[in-house]
């Protein structure tokens, strides 16, 4: 009898463990993205840090990339160079497509931009996702380039009625607020850890509304034999500097 008893305590309590599980994994909500571009997304492994950084949020962003380094959207949507961009995105079901020409195109070639960005849309909204823009920065020399570069992703947003994610502004504001704040990478274009883990915030912020409320220090992912390794390391002051500033640029829910 007594025996009995424990077993039904047993099995009672292993329906509460479960039950709670699926609960948990009922109130996670997925948003599955592409980032399509070049370096600006794979330096410093930014899909892995959108992921890592709402691993805490009710909202988890999974995102997969189509990248090659300096690629132009022009060379996405003809497949050149190897990318398969546009079957990446027929094949898969993804709610979101972010897209980002190359850095310097918005200032020497802004018809290309808008003509190649205004196909994608269209293409992206043919196969069930939104189309963002990866509003990009200028480089560190040329600060005075970014209300141009600004100017050619709005447009390009306003024309196809896509979501904008000015990751431009962050960097403007992040270099007139904290003018010792380390953004770039040692080239003056790309950025660095830091200006990688502010990147990540303009994605979350824009696509779920709102940001974690704590932060890990040291960042690790695992890769396929499922060892770990270290994609950054930031301090408080660095992070609290980032949010500030991403919550000063939106401030309105997606």
């Amino acid at each position: 009898m007594k025996v009995g008893n424990t077993c039904r305590k047993a099995i009672l309590l292993i329906s509460i463990f479960i039950s709670s599980q699926s609960f948990a994994q009922e109130k996670k909500d997925t948003v599955r993205v592409l980032l399509v571009g070049n370096s600006y997304i794979y330096y410093n492994n930014l899909a892995q840090m959108i992921g890592l950084i709402t691993d805490s949020l009710d909202t988890k962003i999974i995102c997969k990339k189509s990248t090659i380094g300096a690629a132009t959207l022009g060379q996405h949507w003809n497949s050149e160079r190897g990318l398969q961009t546009k079957k990446i995105i027929a094949s898969n079901k993804f709610d979101i497509v972010v897209i980002q020409d190359n850095s310097m195109w918005p200032l020497e070639h802004k018809d290309s931009v808008l003509y190649y960005g205004r196909l994608f849309c269209n293409y992206i909204r043919a196969n069930g996702a939104k189309p963002y823009l990866y509003n990009t920065w200028a480089r560190e020399k040329t600060p005075q380039t970014q209300s141009s570069i600004n100017a050619v992703y709005n447009e390009l947003a306003v024309a196809e009625n896509a979501v904008n994610v000015s990751v431009g502004s962050s960097f403007d504001l992040a270099r007139k607020t904290f003018p010792n704040m380390n953004l770039f990478h040692p080239d003056g274009s790309h950025p660095s850890a830091v200006g990688t883990f502010l990147i990540a915030l303009n994605f979350i912020k824009k696509i779920t509304g709102t940001l974690p409320k704590k932060y890990a220090t040291v960042y690790n992912y695992f890769d396929k034999d499922g060892e770990t390794f270290r994609i950054m390391q930031l301090t408080d002051a660095e992070i609290e500097s980032c949010v500030s500033i991403v919550n000063s640029v939106i401030q309105q829910n997606p």
